[in-house]
């Protein structure tokens, strides 16, 4: 069930899976050599993060948010995210700001180059900063939260520029790295409401990919092993990767 829960994640956070996208259980039980039973429950995992619905006789698709639903999720976002700057600002340690600095850097690198890896990239920086607070409970629900806000600029954000979100990014980073956690919390509330600003709510056209085609890019070569956790970084100890 990991591999498929994994694959469908991953797929649907680099929106090759867009909202509304059916997801049959038979279809993708074939791809993964899976039972449909094995593939229900995974997609019941997604279901509880918000990124599934699960509809009465017309099976599992994509999550597909709300206006008035996007709106709160970012307001919940925001939230965190601020909860995570004033546990960061002035207790990174020297490696976690290169870390963090080296992320931006591969999310420069992916810029214009790789619309996929910059969606995964941008979203992952977010979750590595909750995993850096050494909060189990902050790291869950930013990393769920921050996929659902990929799916609402999935349905409603015109294209926008990723130098933006880079260099957003970068003045989060030299914030934090100050220990001016006004500032940090300041630059975080910015940049997501910037976020949220360059959504409109005009639908983009669907891909209309076969599902099985779309999960073979996922279950072959590996690729479904890459995670926020395991995207070629060191992820910091918990509290004691803090600096004191």
């Amino acid at each position: 069930m990991g591999t498929i829960y994994r694959a469908l994640r991953r797929a649907i956070i680099e929106q090759a899976l867009e909202p509304g996208a059916k997801l049959p259980e038979d279809a993708i039980g074939e791809r993964f050599g899976a039972s449909r039973t094995i593939v229900r429950h995974a997609l019941g995992q997604l279901a509880a993060e918000g990124l599934v619905e699960l509809r009465r006789n017309k099976g599992a698709a994509v999550a597909t948010p709300s206006w008035d639903q996007a709106r709160d999720i970012f307001d919940v976002r925001i939230a965190m995210e601020r909860l995570v700057m004033s546990r960061l600002a002035g207790n990174l340690s020297r490696a976690q700001i290169e870390q963090l600095r080296n992320h931006v850097a591969e999310e420069e690198r992916a810029r214009g180059n790789d619309e996929t890896l910059s969606i995964r990239l941008a979203t992952e920086f977010h979750i590595v900063l909750a995993e850096m607070t050494g909060s189990a409970v902050l790291e869950r629900y930013v990393s769920e939260v921050s996929s659902r806000c990929g799916l609402i600029l999935a349905l409603y954000s015109r294209p926008h520029s990723s130098e933006c979100a880079v260099s957003e990014h970068r003045a989060i980073i030299d914030a934090l790295a100050r220990g001016d956690a006004n500032r940090a919390i300041s630059e975080m509330e910015k940049h997501l409401e910037s976020v949220a600003g360059r959504a409109l709510i005009v639908a983009r056209p669907n891909k209309s990919r076969d599902i099985k085609d779309i999960l073979a890019d996922y279950s072959d070569n590996g690729k479904t092993n890459g995670t926020a956790k395991s995207s070629g970084k060191t992820k910091s100890n918990g509290r004691n990767g803090l600096k004191r």
